[in-house]
Parts: C-alpha cells; structure tokens; sequence
C-alpha cells in the first residue's frame, strides 16, 4: 500500500509505465515531460502532468507545486553529447536537490545504473562501490557512469531528504529489444563478457516494491539472475528478429563485472519477473 503522492521526473520510457502503474493503485501522481505533445497523453494517464526541463537548470511552468509530494522518483540520465558530462549532470541533480527541499520532498528513489561500476573481471555487490567514491573500487568507468556515481553521491549526502539508489542494468522491453542492440555490427569485443540486463516490467514493479516497504536509505543492484554472454544474447536476439547478429573478436579474453541482485532479494524479498534475458530473446 503507497499512501504518499508521487512525483516522477521524467516520465519517459521507464517513468510513464511506472506511473501508469501507480495510478492504477490509486496513487497520486505526478509527472514531468519534456515535450509539450506529451502533456495531454499524461493527463490522459490519470498523471497530473508538469512541463518540465533541466538545462540545467530546473525550468518549466510552475515547477514548484511539481515538488509538492512526499516521494519524488528522479529518473534523469546524464547527457551522453554534453562536453562535461559529470559536471552537467551534477548541476542539473543539484537543481533538483534544492527544488526538492524546498517543496517539502521526504524521500527520493534515484533510478542510477550499474555503470557506476568499473569494468571489474568478478562481480560486484553494493558494498563495492560506495555512492560518491570512485576511489572504493578502481577501474575505467564510461563518463556517464562517473557522473552518476557523483550524482548518487550529492543525494544520499543531503540530510534534506532519504535517498534510495536503484543501480538499474542494461534496459529492455517494449520497444527496446536487444535483437537491435548490436544487430550487424563486426569484431564486437569481449564475447564472452556477462550481460547485465533487466526488463522494463521488473524495473516498474521493483520501484514499486520500494515504495510500498518504504524502503529508505538503501542502494540497490537491479539486474536479471542470469547472465548470458555477449555473444549468446547478442547472437541469438538479432536472429530472433531476423536481424544480421553481430560478429566476435575471438582473440579478446577479457570478460567484465557480474552484478550481484541478491541484496533486493534477500532484503525486499522481490524475484524477478524476467530472470533470464536469453529465455526472453527465445521466447
């Protein structure tokens, strides 16, 4: 039972089903969009819809009623075109951070990635790598990864608020197949590395798990059980849509980080919905 109002920004791929979800269960919910032709697809929804931007700086019409609940989901990715990634990000998260205080936000569910992580050869828990320290667990990290990490960082420092990380893996479902992923690419590297992905339907119903325990203060890893070598996945989607599958470099032994989702288990009791991403792409 959620009986707090709900704020999501950034109801897009992963926040408009979530939201669509919420309302079903009666909760209030509020949205934000981008995109002034999304408005009335979200009134239509049941979402209170707000247009909203972080440019970043926090804009949009009255975006101060849009802080107004209790619970705020903070589903904004870092810019992948943005010169300075980390730097950008963290203005556009601490945006958010002020108009959150100031409207009266107790506890935000902060939607980060598993790219917080370095490319370890083992797998790695929560414990591993601490929100705001790339010191913890060495490694090359992609730039968006490093800037979610700091942004994770600045969230559960603030005292304004609880903070509650979920490090979500590579997304799929709906119109994201991962036939489509690396389909007719050549000399992909490190075949034999783990995937780490997670379905949209997991994604929506593990945040909505969250709220209802009202679980604060916690990271947690959000990936499938099982995870499929690149090529196996890879190979066996792109067949599956009758897409050309990509082609390995047979010589790169190098594999990658394994991410462990046993502490969601163990601590919320969730299982997942989509253990096995290779039985999706099958199926």
């Amino acid at each position: 039972m959620i009986d707090s109002d709900v704020s999501i920004l950034g109801c897009g791929w992963l926040g408009r089903p979530l939201a669509q979800h919420l309302v079903a269960q009666n909760v209030s919910v509020r949205g934000s969009t981008t995109t002034p032709e999304k408005v009335d697809a979200l009134r239509d929804d049941g979402i209170e819809p707000h247009l909203l931007a972080l440019d970043p700086e926090l804009d949009g019409e009255d975006p101060a009623s849009f802080f107004e609940s209790s619970v705020l989901v903070l589903n904004i990715p870092p810019s992948r075109t943005a010169a300075d990634v980390t730097s950008r990000h963290c203005r556009q998260i601490d945006a958010v951070r002020e108009a959150a205080a100031e409207g009266g936000v107790e506890w935000i569910l902060f939607a980060s990635s598993t790219g917080v992580y370095p490319n370890v050869e083992r797998t790695v828990v929560e414990a591993d790598q601490p929100p705001g320290r790339p010191d913890a667990l060495s490694g090359a990290r992609r730039s968006t990864g490093r800037a979610v990490l700091a942004a994770e960082g600045r969230l559960m420092d603030d005292a304004s608020f609880a903070t509650t990380i979920v490090r979500f893996g590579g997304l799929y479902g709906g119109d994201r197949h991962p036939g489509r992923f690396l389909a007719g690419r050549s000399n992909v590297g490190r075949p034999e590395a783990p995937v780490n992905l997670i379905h949209r339907e997991d994604c929506v119903a593990l945040l909505t798990t969250l709220l209802e325990q009202d679980v604060r203060g916690e990271v947690f890893n959000a990936c499938a059980d099982v995870h499929p070598t690149r090529r196996a996945l890879y190979t066996r989607a792109a067949k599956g849509l009758g897409l050309e599958p990509p082609t390995f470099d047979a010589s790169d032994a190098t594999t990658g980080k394994r991410v462990s989702n046993e502490k969601v288990k163990a601590q919320c009791g969730y299982q997942f919905r989509h253990p096995d991403p290779l039985a999706d792409v099958e199926a």
